[in-house]
């Protein structure tokens, strides 16, 4: 019986990386692509890959980045999986290594009940290269989950993750079921349900 579901952001929730929109807005699109992939796939850490990226970005206008998370496209079949998961009296929430200007206007769209990101500095509309937040290590998933565990009374066994990157490691540790969704192999080594398609839907079926 699962009753709290988290979900990753970036690949999983939405088709594509967060920081990769930005950074292509000022084009230097491969430079952070390329980053972001060798962190997902565990080559990185995850704090220094971050701080690295999101230093790149400075000067990017914060109405751009506002603009940007509006219209990020969302993984086939997130919000109705989410729909069918709160239908069976599932929490469901987002946790992301990415950014609370995507994830918090994403929440009113695919209908998850909370979520917990970073935050991008601004100072004057323009992002300063700085960044903070809740989900900035490798270790930051984990740790929030058994906290919202404890809170919830919720145990491992009650609990589904789903992730595609390395830094989704963390949460999985702490999971019963460990859905790898397009994942990379890092993490498929740890899961026990595996969706190699583009389409969340699969998850109920392979897992309920």
């Amino acid at each position: 019986m699962i009753k709290l579901a988290v979900f990753d952001f970036d690949s999983t929730l939405m088709d594509g990386e967060t920081i990769d929109f930005f950074a292509q807005a000022l084009g230097i699109g491969e430079q952070v692509s390329a980053i972001t992939e060798r962190a997902m796939n565990g080559e990185l850490d995850f704090f220094e890959s971050l701080q690295q990226r999101v230093g790149l970005l400075k000067g990017l206008e914060f109405s751009k980045v506002e603009e940007i998370c509006h219209n990020l496209p969302y993984m086939q079949g997130a919000a109705e999986t989410i729909a069918e998961l709160k239908k069976r009296g599932v929490k469901v929430v987002c946790f992301s290594g990415g950014f609370r200007t995507a994830t918090g206007y994403a929440k009113n769209i695919l209908g998850y009940d909370a979520d917990f990101s970073n935050i991008l500095h601004s100072k004057e509309g323009k992002l300063t290269g700085l960044v903070g937040g809740e989900m900035m290590f490798n270790t930051s998933k984990g740790d929030m989950l058994q906290r919202l565990q404890a809170l919830l009374g919720i145990t491992k066994e009650e609990t589904m993750v789903v992730g595609d990157g390395a830094n989704d490691l963390s949460m999985f540790a702490h999971a019963g079921r460990r859905v790898a969704f397009c994942a990379k192999e890092v993490l498929k080594k740890e899961a026990n349900v595996i969706v190699d398609t583009k389409d969340l839907t699969q998850i109920i079926e392979k897992v309920f």
